[in-house]
């Protein structure tokens, strides 16, 4: 069902500089005093492609790189293999490994790809004039499928590593087929992913394709900090014991979640709902995120914010299986770690 197809990569050429002061972080976890210090440490960095001064900077930069051998494309198309080392919020170190390929987009009713999470209107306006801009994906989308994966990592040095990836080039052969009866699960990309589809439907999509069998691949839970206390109300009793145990205790199939004011936790159980869409009954009034279950507390403990709301992870099946029933989750429903690096492979259009 998927149309996965080899590509001839744009990557950084030798004048570009050190590939650790090219990449970054996907655009939209970069604060702004991060991209001024991203964009400081190299004139071709890839934020000034990814968040540039305006959408005609970055396409003109675009133009300029490829014409004076900044960037530079591969002669044959090919897959290519990605490893990334990581230590997650949890403390443990752990190795998720995929496919990196072009995807031709398709829209959500052909049940191809599938979406889990709501998207908003304005941030995909901005990415469109970019995209027609450049006329290039210039960072990856990420997407997960069910059962083995049809490549391996190559027992070699990888062509290019830094910060924890590491790539290897693959012949163009045998993976098309593997995923010719596949649904595609997105991850991460959502509004990357329908700004495409805004561009020209059949466009083609940078894709890392992570099997679902991948030992690495983890969800991490992400909190809610509010500013104020929210005026919709769950139903909690209070704990006296371990609040992260208590969580843990309470079945799967019962939404569940806990509430911190500064004076000790109240657990929250209701339904057999998503633990995020109990939580989603308090609103986005003055919210915030963080996958740091201290940050989320002393935010609270230091005056910055009323409410903490503790979550557990969402499972990656429940994830699927609300996807093939064509359904969506709030958004930071799941919070897959570590991020794609941007500034290793670039897709022309």
């Amino acid at each position: 069902m998927a149309e996965v197809k080899p590509f001839r990569a744009v990557r950084y050429g030798e004048r570009a500089g050190s590939l650790e002061t090219l990449v970054a972080p996907p655009y939209d976890v970069i604060s702004p005093a991060e991209r001024d210090e991203l964009a400081a440490r190299n004139e071709h960095n890839v934020v000034h492609l990814t968040l540039p001064a305006d959408e005609a900077a970055a396409g003109a930069a675009w133009r300029a790189w490829r014409e004076d051998g900044t960037l530079v494309e591969d002669e044959r198309p090919g897959y290519w293999w990605l490893s990334q080392d990581y230590v997650g919020p949890d403390g443990v170190a752990r190795t998720r490994e995929g496919l990196v390929a072009a995807l031709r987009a398709e829209p959500y009713e052909n049940r191809v790809v599938l979406p889990h999470e709501r998207t908003h209107r304005g941030p995909k306006e901005g990415r469109l004039r970019l995209l027609r801009e450049v006329q290039a994906q210039l960072e990856p989308l990420f997407f997960l499928y069910e059962g083995a994966p049809p490549a391996s990592r190559p027992n070699r040095e990888p062509d290019l590593q830094v910060e924890g990836a590491r790539l290897w080039r693959l012949p163009p052969n045998g993976v098309a087929e593997a995923f010719a009866d596949r649904q595609l699960l997105i991850a991460d990309g959502h509004h990357r992913y329908e700004t495409t589809l805004a561009y020209g439907e059949g466009t083609l999509i940078l894709a890392v394709l992570v099997s679902l069998d991948d030992p690495g691949l983890m969800i991490f839970p992400t909190h809610r900090v509010f500013e104020h206390e929210p005026a919709e109300r769950l139903p909690t009793e209070e704990l006296a014991g371990d609040a992260r145990r208590a969580l843990d205790e309470v079945p799967l199939d019962r939404a569940a979640a806990l509430l911190y004011r500064g004076d000790g936790f109240e657990l929250a159980v209701d339904g057999d709902e998503l633990d995020v869409r109990l939580v989603d009954r308090l609103g986005h009034e003055g919210i915030s995120y963080t996958a740091d279950w201290d940050e989320a507390v002393r935010a609270v403990d230091s005056g910055t914010a009323e409410v903490a709301v503790l979550m557990r992870p969402t499972r990656i099946e429940d994830v699927f299986a609300v996807a093939q029933r064509g359904e969506t989750m709030p958004q930071k429903s799941t919070y897959f770690y570590p991020k794609l690096v941007s500034g290793l492979l670039f897709l022309p259009l």
